[in-house]
């Protein structure tokens, strides 16, 4: 039985950038594959005395007998990228999805006049772009938060949507530029459906378009001393880098 000291890392070798890692087993099969948001932080829990891990985790990193992992530039990287290795290795310690129907999906539906975001499961409906499915929905919700942080796509429910349009007054992710609020006008139906485009392209593991955009509109904005445009471009910018 492998022993988890003889391939631990070595200390400060590990990033403490998001990414994924691979679990090994002396075959050189991938038996487990993770995310972290931190690197180091996530895989130095695997490094713990064996007798503080949960059965299962002790179990998985004594039948490995390597670890490998691969930075991302973010969270939403990771979780697509981590997606795609669950698929392709099929590994014995992650949730094996017989049946995508019991799991997650992140989902973009572009069958509304206002496609909105938001985590399905259940049978699939014609016009939505779906994504994983995925193990951890805690993991969807936080890919969730980054994305809304650079394309503020609506997320709300119909009743909530139709509310805020007869209200003439946007819900509380309007107010904290996490919703570009298309309920009251904010954006027209077209930018809004070009946001949700944005979206799609990013969760299929294409973000450079969108990350080469906002360096033009921090450049051209810096150019013409719009300070507060730039900044927000940048900050933008740095969640998804």
């Amino acid at each position: 039985m492998p022993d988890p000291s003889e391939y631990r890392p070595a200390p400060g070798s590990i990033p403490t950038a998001p990414g994924v890692y691979r679990f090994r087993d002396p075959h050189g099969r991938v038996v487990y594959v993770g995310k972290a948001k931190n690197l180091r932080s996530r895989l130095s829990n695997y490094f713990q005395p064996l007798g503080a891990l949960h059965p299962r985790t002790r179990l998985m990193v004594t039948t490995a007998a390597s670890v490998e992992w691969t930075v991302v530039r973010n969270e939403v990287e990771a979780l697509v990228l981590e997606h795609t290795w669950i698929k392709e290795y099929d590994p014995r310690f992650n949730v094996v999805f017989k049946d995508d129907k019991s799991y997650p999906f992140l989902a973009v539906t572009m069958n509304e006049k206002y496609p909105r975001m938001q985590v399905m499961r259940g049978e699939r409906k014609k016009g939505v772009r779906y994504f994983g499915p995925y193990a951890k929905p805690w993991a969807i919700r936080e890919t969730v938060d980054t994305l809304l942080t650079v394309l503020p796509v609506r997320t709300c429910a119909p009743a909530v949507f139709s509310k805020a349009q007869r209200q003439d007054r946007p819900c509380l992710l309007g107010y904290i530029d996490k919703c570009a609020a298309p309920c009251v006008g904010r954006v027209s139906e077209e930018e809004h459906r070009e946001l949700a485009d944005k979206v799609c392209q990013v969760l299929a593991g294409n973000a450079k378009p969108l990350i080469r955009e906002l360096k033009q509109t921090m450049e051209g904005a810096s150019a013409r001393e719009d300070f507060e445009v730039a900044a927000r471009a940048r900050d933008r910018l740095r969640a998804l880098t």
